[in-house]
């Protein structure tokens, strides 16, 4: 197979990190397949909407959207469950936060597979880095080389699929500075758990986001209810 024909399905949120996770797969020489899901979050209406627009700058492929409705219903994460406030930005904190959706990412990866496989696509890539996996157990390296093995197992013998997380030991900081160079379009990506338009500014997913694109010298380009300073 050549440079050309290669395909990846790339989960694309519609935030930051999947979108600059599209644009390192171009730049591997993959041609993008995206993958959406809504599983019941606030915002989930926004990021269905920078999703498609993601898949009109990078013209993707073909695009898929999911509705995990189960992962709603499971609940116990702040996202999906009116009865969880989505808590201010702690970006200090060693514990999990009420955001995690248990166990999200399995849920998300073997669908990805799935149409990976029916796609003949031969990597998945995933936007992951590793202020996620300081909070999120489903974001670790650790994850994605045992998620790995299950793939080479569980797929067609003739099947190969590599799972991506190319920026599991970043920071949110390299990977603007990645978009940046990759010409990502970070205009059409959304970030915030509360709020579809502004974004709050003080959820832990803003601050992260906000304190990147301070550290790395630039205007984040979307609006904010509040744009507070996350840099000393």
């Amino acid at each position: 197979m050549n440079t050309e024909e290669k395909r990846a399905v790339v989960l694309v949120s519609g935030g930051m990190d999947s979108a600059t996770a599209v644009a390192e797969a171009r730049d591997r020489g993959y041609e993008p397949y995206f993958f959406h899901t809504s599983y019941g979050q606030q915002t989930e209406d926004r990021e269905l909407e920078c999703a498609r627009q993601l898949a009109d700058d990078f013209d993707a492929a073909d695009f898929l959207h999911v509705e995990t409705e189960h992962l709603a219903r499971i609940g116990a994460s702040s996202l999906t469950d009116d009865e969880m406030d989505v808590a201010e930005a702690d970006l200090e904190s060693d514990e999990i936060p009420s955001s995690y959706v248990p166990f999200r990412n399995a849920n998300l990866l073997s669908m990805a597979v799935s149409y990976a496989e029916a796609n003949d696509c031969t990597a998945v890539f995933m936007g992951a880095h590793s202020e996620d996996f300081s909070g999120y157990p489903d974001c670790r390296p650790e994850f994605f080389e045992a998620f790995q093995h299950v793939v080479d197992v569980g797929t067609k013998p003739e099947t190969t699929i590599s799972i991506e997380a190319p920026f599991t030991e970043w920071s949110k900081t390299d990977i603007v500075e990645r978009g940046l160079k990759l010409d990502v379009p970070f205009e059409h990506t959304w970030s915030c758990y509360r709020e579809s338009e502004p974004a709050c500014g003080t959820c832990d997913a803003c601050a992260f986001r906000l304190q990147a694109f301070q550290r790395a010298g630039v205007e984040d380009p979307i609006g904010y209810a509040e744009r507070p300073s996350y840099v000393e």
